[in-house]
């Protein structure tokens, strides 16, 4: 039984990890600073994880976390665009030197090995599907400080010997969403709508596609990674996307219902119409291949809630 870290625990993805880790018997660590994410999503677990509540970004919060600890799951950051914006600066500060606090604090305890989350929207200037060997450019705050993790995780692995593993997640579902609101993720938000009969609100006229992961995939391709010592960067996703059309067609499906979506004009002007991941080097390197499909996923999604 290992001790491991989870920073970022009480969130969606953070908390379905730490949920895998003290279900296979592992003793799981979270740190959180309950700013956005909620012990509740731990729950069926509670009294497998160890819950500490601290910020990234205080230097004795993490020392403290990591007493103890073999690996690191760091999954702490401001998670979605809309919160670098209009100033970017707090939400940077967290996101990039929080993580370096993470990575400093493992390079100085002799913890070789380090799984984190990035962002399949370093890709929004390229054509799918998307594979990790293309050039990305930053569009907007929040990529931009993705990528600076980016970076200095690739100095801190040639530096100090690190593997670390960067995951580029792409449309990320599941049950752990309850305390996102209106960051969850698409799918999440209209399932919340269209239980309650309301229409979902789809910007132009829904041929839009993403490439949708299942929460429980992620967290099985991020312990992979940190099984597989892997290094470098990693698509996670299923290699299929779908078009807001077929997804409400799905929720309807598993729902019971008819709801026609309701089209308005497009307001975001960087917006990125299609995603979907080239899954051929976590295929290969990590052993990685999503078991679920929308369909399949909506549906345990429409059972859970």
């Amino acid at each position: 039984m290992a001790r491991i870290l989870v920073t970022g625990g009480a969130g969606f993805i953070g908390s379905t990890i730490a949920a895998m880790l003290a279900e296979r018997g592992d003793e799981a660590v979270v740190l959180d600073d309950m700013s956005l994410g909620k012990e509740y999503e731990l729950e069926g677990v509670k009294g497998r994880v160890k819950v500490l509540t601290g910020d990234i970004i205080n230097p004795k919060d993490v020392e403290r976390a990591f007493e103890g600890v073999e690996q690191v799951y760091h999954l702490a950051s401001a998670s979605s665009a809309p919160m670098y914006e209009p100033d970017p600066r707090k939400a940077t500060y967290v996101t990039v030197n929080g993580f370096l606090n993470v990575l400093e604090e493992a390079r100085r305890r002799g913890i070789a090995n380090v799984v984190y989350a990035s962002s399949s929207s370093l890709y929004a200037t390229n054509k799918p599907p998307h594979s990790e060997g293309m050039q990305v450019v930053p569009v907007s705050f929040y990529t931009a400080a993705k990528l600076a993790k980016e970076s200095y995780a690739k100095a801190y692995s040639r530096m100090y010997g690190m593997r670390i593993a960067a995951m580029r997640f792409f449309s990320v579902y599941g049950e752990r969403e309850r305390h996102k609101g209106k960051y969850a993720n698409i799918v999440t938000q209209f399932l919340w709508l269209m239980k309650k009969g309301e229409a979902p609100v789809i910007y132009g006229d829904g041929s839009q596609t993403r490439d949708y992961v299942y929460a429980d995939d992620v967290a099985r391709c991020c312990l992979l990674a940190m099984d597989r010592k892997a290094d470098g960067v990693f698509n996670v996703g299923t290699g299929r996307a779908y078009s807001f059309n077929e997804t409400v067609e799905i929720l309807n499906k598993h729902l019971g219902k008819e709801i026609e979506a309701k089209y308005v004009t497009n307001p975001i002007g960087n917006y990125v119409a299609h995603t979907l991941a080239d899954t051929r080097k976590a295929e290969a390197e990590l052993g990685f291949k999503a078991k679920y499909s929308l369909d399949e996923g909506v549906k345990r999604l429409v059972e859970f809630y």
